[in-house]
């Protein structure tokens, strides 16, 4: 899995980077098959103050591109609004992609 975090108007720290790392990790566990992540941090200056930490991420999985964004007061909290999210598109996908046709019974006579 490719991991790519990048700021828009602020610093990633290591604390910032372990937190999302650690969080995606929930991703990963409930679908392997993740080819490439693409989380970008904002801090918009323009929005109200109670909006202004965005996160936003792109999911490249096998099969489609998943994509959620998420806004708060905290950057933090964000993140695990981000997180929440996706967590519900992968699954969904890992649902659409399983087969749930049953093999159908054999008549006995």
């Amino acid at each position: 899995m490719n991991l790519t975090i990048s700021g828009h108007h602020l610093e990633v720290t290591p604390a910032l980077r372990s937190y999302v790392t650690t969080k995606l990790d929930r991703i990963t566990r409930h679908f392997d098959q993740v080819v490439d992540v693409k989380v970008l941090l904002t801090v918009e200056k323009q929005k109200e103050k109670e909006r202004r930490q965005r996160a936003e991420c792109n999911i490249h999985v096998k099969g489609s591109d998943l994509f959620a964004e998420s806004s708060h007061e905290d950057l933090y909290a964000a993140v695990d609004d981000l997180v929440d999210k996706l967590d519900r598109q992968v699954v969904r996908h890992k649902d659409r992609l399983q087969d749930h046709h049953h093999e159908p019974s054999k008549r006995l006579m």
